[in-house]
């Protein structure tokens, strides 16, 4: 019996594989493809707060040396830099999928997490010390938790029960690869039905969107395709040979629980939305970090199963401001005089110095921040990557998150009574250091310094210090397991 197994080889599926591996879990991931490559080029890429996230965990090169780098979004019709907000990437990074997926699968296999392919999952029935996968073949996979990262037509979901909430789709959009008869220019209209364009790809394709007159989740066709591009240009341009022809809609649906008992949600299976703004994968991303060290607390008998309802908790509201944020934003992909009148109003007002900050914040994710109860600004949310001085006496790393590369929980002294983590010191990585700061949060700006705090290891702030240890004991218990022992952490020599 695998301790988790985690359906679908996405992005998703890959980061949370990777991180339950670094948390010393034993997982198996199952796959139907029988390779890593994707149909269609499509689109792909993700937004600071996810870039941060891989920052964590040393890996974010990787990435940025086979993309591109934006430093801005758009709302509305309003460019909203990005150079201002407090992150060492302040931009949006522009990646296919498809190498997205190369690259994590990469560091799956480095971290030992096997992936098993040509594996369709049928059904997941769930037992009183586990979980049975079964599959296409007839294959039962055995696993202690199931995490369903299977996409927005998930299997796991639906055979744990789990629906979908939110609203019904009003338009839907084609989207193919395909061969034109003749030369094409840059063809891009916007109507009162959506967007509609052609565009010319590198190798000689042409990657055509186009908006349906009436939403439709019936699988596409050519002439589905050849119609809609006569209904709106005129011509159907002899579209021809589709390497990849797909249908969306802007439907926006949250699964109503991320957990029901053994099985678990992430990704585009606990959320689907228009791809307007560009959350997808970001999301998924988040979802897995947040998720990974979670549930490898728990297999490995650290910490109770409670641990995993922060998992919903937390992960369900900060799903939904995004969903919220794709359905506002896909408002301005059609010509409607009402909503072009929103449009510029919206403009005029994020013109205003700082006005775009809050919102810029919520796309790049920068400002999710988990409740974990009152007290200092910097409690549930993402620390700062602060430079660091002397850090282990000089050996250690010259950034915070640096830190996080282990995916272990930071104890960070910056001054102030020297702490002890007690029965938590061989879980929790113990650094005294020294930072000029500044101490600034997105969108609240500079906060008072701390004199500790406790990191948990998905980067967000577990327990903040200001010359005692008052609450530290609480914090680790429940973020870092079970103490070892009957000791108690605190100021020493108290």
């Amino acid at each position: 019996m695998h301790d988790v197994a985690v359906v679908g080889c996405g992005p998703t599926g890959l980061m949370l594989a990777a991180e339950l591996r670094l948390a010393g879990a034993d997982v198996v991931v199952l796959e139907r493809r029988s390779t890593q490559d994707l149909v269609g080029s499509r689109g792909g890429g993700f937004h600071a707060r996810t870039i941060e996230l891989l920052d964590q965990r040393g890996i974010a090169d990787r990435f940025l040396a086979e993309g591109t780098t934006v430093p801005a979004v758009t709302f509305g019709g309003t460019r909203l830099p990005l150079g201002g907000l407090p992150t060492r990437h302040p931009y949006t990074l522009a990646l296919p999928q498809g190498r997205i997926e190369r690259l994590l699968l990469a560091r799956a296999e480095e971290l030992a997490a096997p992936v098993r392919r040509d594996a369709e999952v049928e059904d997941v029935a769930q037992q009183d010390e586990g979980a049975r996968v079964l599959l296409g073949s007839g294959e039962a996979v055995r696993a202690r938790y199931v995490v369903g990262a299977d996409g927005g037509r998930s299997t796991v979901r639906r055979a744990a029960g789990i629906h979908l909430v939110g609203p019904d789709a009003t338009r839907s959009t084609l989207i193919a690869d395909v061969r034109v008869d003749g030369d094409l220019e840059r063809t891009g209209r916007v109507d009162e039905r959506g967007t509609h364009g052609l565009f010319r790809m590198d190798d000689g394709t042409v990657r055509v969107v186009l908006t349906e007159a009436a939403p439709s989740t019936a699988e596409p066709t050519l002439e589905d395709l050849r119609r809609g591009l006569a209904d709106v240009f005129g011509t159907d341009f002899g579209v021809r040979d589709p390497s990849w022809l797909s249908r969306f809609t802007d439907a926006t649906r949250q699964a109503a629980s991320y957990r029901v008992g053994r099985v678990l949600l992430a990704g585009d299976a606990a959320h689907v939305h228009s791809p307007t703004g560009g959350q997808g994968i970001g999301l998924g991303v988040q979802d897995a970090v947040n998720l990974g060290w979670k549930l490898g607390q728990v297999v490995r008998g650290v910490a109770g199963e409670e641990l995993l309802d922060s998992y919903h908790a937390e992960r369900h509201p900060a799903g939904a401001r995004a969903l919220g944020y794709t359905m506002a934003q896909s408002l301005f992909q059609r010509s409607d005089p009402r909503q072009e009148a929103l449009r510029d109003l919206l403009d005029a007002v994020l013109a205003v110095d700082g006005a775009g900050t809050p919102v810029a914040g919520l796309v790049t994710g920068l400002d999710v921040t988990y409740d974990l109860g009152e007290g200092h600004p910097l409690r549930g949310r993402r620390m700062p990557d602060l430079d660091l001085s002397a850090p282990d006496g000089g050996a250690g790393a010259r950034r915070v998150f640096e830190l996080l590369h282990r995916a272990w929980p930071v104890l960070l002294e910056l001054g102030g009574p020297a702490l002890d983590a007690g029965p938590w010191s061989g879980r929790v990585r113990h650094v005294r250091a020294t930072s000029d700061g500044p101490w600034v949060l997105p969108v609240l700006g500079a906060v008072e310094a701390p004199t500790a705090v406790l990191v948990r290891p998905d980067g967000h702030v577990a327990w903040v210090g200001q010359d005692s240890a008052d609450g530290l004991a609480e914090a680790l218990t429940a973020w870092a397991g079970r103490p070892a022992d009957h000791a108690r952490p605190g100021a020493r020599g108290a």
